[in-house]
């Protein structure tokens, strides 16, 4: 039997702050929009394409992280796309969002403040070890281990 497969990954910034809601039910409801950039060749000249995409983050981390997503934070999200679908006006309407299962702060509003913090699926909202943590399992951050010329 073949299974179907519906996953996004993206990496990209916020373009406004993110909005809390609550749904009848009282869950939590967090919706932003991010801009992922890439750049092509038409001819000679490279040109910067951007593409922007709606995603909804909901429950206990939607009330915790909306007030760290806020226009121009760095981001990236794991999730599915979901089509939401009414009708408007007596037009049907439908409109395709990502449904977000993890998300990962990334880097600061482009003015070098901030850094990075790991948030990601399931109720963990632990952060990424600390320097001495690292260390004590093996792993070094000073980079020390690595040469100054890479061969490629």
């Amino acid at each position: 039997m073949a299974t179907d497969i519906n996953s996004v990954v993206l990496i990209g910034r916020l373009t406004r702050d993110a909005e809390l809601r609550y749904s009848n039910s009282g869950a939590a409801i967090c919706v932003f929009s991010i801009a992922n950039s890439y750049s092509r060749k038409q001819g000679d000249n490279w040109t910067e394409e951007t593409n922007f995409f709606d995603a909804v983050l909901m429950g206990r981390r939607a009330e915790a992280l909306h007030k760290y997503l806020v226009k121009g934070k760095q981001i990236g999200i794991q999730g599915e796309l979901r089509q939401n679908r009414w009708e408007q006006d007596g037009q049907r309407r439908s409109k395709v969002e990502i449904f977000v299962q993890d998300l990962n702060l990334l880097g600061g509003r482009g003015d070098g403040s901030g850094g990075s913090g790991g948030y990601s699926g399931g109720s963990s909202y632990g952060a990424a070890p600390q320097a001495g943590q690292a260390q004590e399992s093996g792993f070094s951050n000073s980079g020390s281990d690595f040469e100054d010329d890479v061969p490629f």
